[in-house]
C-alpha cells in the first residue's frame, strides 16, 4: 500500500506533514489578511491619547498582560460575564496586541468605566483592600513615579511609522499632556478606556 511507503519513510513523512500544515495555515490566514473586518478600525476608534499610551506601556512593563487577557470569546459564558465579544477592528492600532489566553485574573477587555478611578487606585495600591481573596500584587511605586514626558512623542512617532494615524498635533502636544503626571494616573486612564466603544453598544 502507498501509505505504508510513506509511514516507513520518515523523511517523506516529515515533508508531507510540513506541506499539510502549510496548506492549512494558508487557508486559515490568507482570508483574514484581506478581510475588511480585520484591517479596518471600528467606528469611533482613535489612537490612544498620550496619557493612555503611557498607561498601556506601564501595563505591559508591569506584566499585567501575563495574568489578564484582553480577548472575550464569542461564547455565552464569556459575553454574560465580560460583555460584548472582542472584534479585530478594536485592535488595529495596538502594537503589540494584548489578547492573550492566560487568565490568572479576570479579562479586562471591557473593564473601562466599570469602576471608579478611586477604586482602581485602591486596587492597584493594595488589591486586598477591595478584593480580599485577590492574589494580585500591589504596585505602590506607580503612585510616586512620574512619566518621562520627553519619551512620549518619540513613542508616537515610532507608532506612526507602523500605521497608527497620529497627527503632527498629537505628537507635538504629547509631552505637555503627560508632564507632571504619575504612572498611576496613566495606568488608570488606560484601564478606563478599555472596551468602551463596544461596551456602550450593548
Amino acid at each position: 500500500m502507498k501509505h505504508d511507503a510513506v509511514e516507513k519513510n520518515i523523511g517523506l513523512m516529515i515533508i508531507l506533514i510540513i506541506v499539510a500544515l502549510s496548506f492549512g495555515t494558508l487557508v486559515e490566514l490568507v482570508p483574514l489578511i484581506f478581510g475588511k473586518q480585520v484591517n479596518e478600525p471600528i467606528a469611533g476608534l482613535k489612537p490612544l491619547p498620550a496619557l493612555e499610551l503611557e498607561g498601556r506601556d506601564i501595563y505591559i512593563r508591569e506584566g499585567c498582560n501575563t495574568c489578564h487577557s484582553q480577548m472575550i470569546r464569542p461564547l455565552r459564558a464569556e459575553t454574560e460575564r465580560y460583555g460584548h465579544y472582542s472584534v479585530a477592528g478594536e485592535f488595529v492600532y495596538n502594537h503589540p496586541f494584548l489578547w492573550g489566553s492566560k487568565r490568572t485574573g479576570p479579562d479586562l477587555a471591557r473593564v473601562g468605566k466599570r469602576y471608579s478611578d478611586d477604586w482602581h487606585r485602591a486596587h492597584l495600591y493594595n488589591p486586598r483592600d477591595v478584593v480580599p481573596e485577590s492574589n494580585m500584587p500591589g504596585f505602590p511605586w506607580l503612585f510616586d513615579n512620574e512619566i518621562d514626558a520627553e519619551r512620549t512623542p518619540l513613542k508616537m512617532t515610532a507608532l506612526r511609522r507602523v500605521g497608527v494615524p497620529y497627527t503632527d498635533e498629537d505628537v507635538s502636544g504629547a509631552s505637555a499632556a503627560v508632564a507632571g503626571k504619575t504612572e498611576i494616573e496613566a495606568l488608570v486612564a488606560y484601564l478606563q478606556q478599555l472596551g468602551t466603544l463596544l461596551q456602550s453598544r450593548r
